[in-house]
């Protein structure tokens, strides 16, 4: 968990006051309260981790739940209104800035999208529904992507239109 945290540090260029990464710290310790097999002990990091998630996201404005599965080097380059599904999925080197949705198309489908490498997220994009994001892609600000986004593209618009990298 520490060398992790000392990562996401590194990913958010040493800035420890970052709201992006004091969400990093939060959610690493609740991927971390899962490796204790007692479920006696695991209970009261599990209710810390619960009241530091609740003040981080009314802090911050950002909900990344502990199960959201991410790669390394994973940033949260500005603040606010930042929802992401926990059954989102996000490859290495991802970015993601304000006013992003990462999260379910409708309730009656409950498959968030699955974020390849290298993807930069534009403030204000929402990405939703049961789709993949390739790898080195950027969406745009205000995007709605509701479709696959093959690698080495960029979606933008509403809906997004994919448009081939060069």
């Amino acid at each position: 968990m520490f060398q992790q945290i000392r990562q996401d540090l590194r990913a958010c260029n040493g800035d420890w006051g970052s709201q992006g990464f004091w969400v990093m710290i939060v959610y690493r310790f609740g991927r971390w309260r899962y490796t204790l097999k007692n479920g006696f002990v695991r209970k009261p990091f599990s209710l810390l981790y619960k009241i530091s998630y609740k003040i981080v996201q009314i802090i911050t404005g950002i909900e990344l739940p502990c199960e959201v599965e991410i790669g390394q080097n994973f940033r949260i380059d500005h603040f606010g209104d930042i929802i992401i599904s926990g059954y989102a999925r996000f490859g290495d080197d991802c970015v993601v800035r304000n006013g992003v949705t990462v999260g379910l198309k409708n309730l009656d489908e409950i498959i968030a999208p699955i974020i390849g490498n290298k993807v930069n997220i534009g403030a204000g994009a929402k990405l939703l529904g049961p789709i993949s994001v390739g790898d080195n892609v950027d969406i745009g600000a205000n995007a709605v992507v509701i479709c696959d986004v093959p690698a080495n593209s960029i979606a933008v618009g509403v809906p997004a239109r994919i448009i081939r990298k060069k």
